[in-house]
């Protein structure tokens, strides 16, 4: 069984191991993982992967190595449980590997995985949801997004459910990524909206920006300190310490709050800054699910994301390109290219085992 790993203290350092397969205990089953996307929220997981926990989810038994999370497909192969039979393809959060030991627990099509590790884990990303299998085209669309835009909707409807903080602006650093795109196409869309929607992005993806059509004012990196220095909430992304500490001393108290989502600019964050205005603080979007189910009862935030991110994905086609890679050995070349920040915002990279 190979794996992809990744160096927990310098995530630009990566390798691939091979391990025997485990033999199976009673209630357990193996997946083979099938199919699954790579993105730079990839990145993000590596980059908080002790902050918030996503090295817990897949321990590799190697100290100072980690198996990033990625969003994908897998079919049972072998099982000693009631609650899975061979043949079942499930989709959800899987290692960067060949195949995946699970103790699932099933609810009519949603499996839990419950292996200890994992029982303190946040609950959204324990659960897979049993599928037929699709077109790899559908699948890889499926990876790619349907983790992402979850996440932008789930900020838009955060940000509604405030009051947008009082704001008279949203501003969306890395609005070139999939979730910020995501974000400024969900805000886009409300009707009486009362914030303008910027979009921040570097010089290279400004154009690829501005042909979305969903921010009212895009502005580059270089051009931050030409923002309406306005009543705002930056929304980033990037994570990137010199484009925040210039953003908050633009805006000081005039920032209404400040939402670390992402750190895709890992290489370029500082945890330890001090900064004009408000504090930062981060976005955990399964808090906001389990808000929402409290709000509205069971089932009706999931309803909602899906209805979401399918509908963004039906035009999908026009902002992005489908790029398949075959065999887990396809993965190091992407994710470098990820983390390095070389990689095309319009690319969505699907590695298929």
């Amino acid at each position: 069984m190979k794996r992809f790993l990744v160096t927990q203290a310098q995530i630009a350092q990566t390798s691939m191991d091979e391990q025997p397969s485990p033999p199976l205990k009673d209630g357990e089953a193996r997946a083979a993982i099938r199919r699954f996307a790579l993105t730079a929220n990839n990145v993000t997981y590596a980059a908080s992967g002790f902050a918030i926990g996503y090295w817990s989810f897949f321990p590799t038994g190697i100290d100072g190595q980690g198996l990033v999370p990625v969003w994908g497909f897998a079919e049972v192969v072998e099982s000693r449980s009631d609650d899975l039979t061979v043949g079942t393809r499930l989709y959800g959060f899987w290692p960067p590997a060949e195949e995946l030991v699970m103790l699932p627990e099933r609810t009519g099509k949603v499996v839990t995985d419950r292996a200890p590790h994992r029982a303190e884990l946040p609950p959204v990303y324990n659960r897979y949801v049993e599928v037929r299998e699709g077109e790899a085209d559908a699948e890889g669309v499926q990876a790619l997004l349907q983790p992402l835009l979850a996440t932008s909707y789930l900020i838009s409807d955060w940000l509604q459910d405030n009051a947008f903080f009082e704001a008279e602006q949203v501003i969306v650093g890395s609005s070139s990524s999939k979730t910020g795109l995501g974000l400024c196409a969900y805000l886009s869309e409300i009707a009486d909206r009362p914030v303008k929607v910027v979009g921040l992005t570097s010089d290279r993806n400004r154009a690829f920006v501005e042909g979305l059509g969903t921010c009212d004012q895009v502005v580059t990196y270089d051009d931050i300190e030409t923002l309406d220095r306005v009543p705002s909430v930056y929304v980033d992304m990037a994570g990137n310490a010199d484009v925040k500490q210039r953003l908050h001393a633009h805006f000081d108290d005039l920032l209404r709050h400040s939402a670390a989502v992402g750190t895709s600019h890992w290489d370029q964050f500082n945890p330890k800054q001090v900064l004009a205005g408000p504090r930062p603080q981060f976005f955990f979007a399964p808090a906001q699910i389990e808000k929402r189910r409290a709000d509205w009862g069971p089932g009706e935030i999931e309803r909602r994301i899906s209805a979401a991110w399918k509908r963004l994905a039906a035009d999908a086609g026009s902002w992005m390109e489908l790029r398949h890679h075959t065999g887990i050995d396809a993965v190091g070349p992407v994710y470098d290219a990820l983390a390095s920040g070389r990689a095309n915002p319009r690319d969505g990279h699907v590695i298929t085992l």
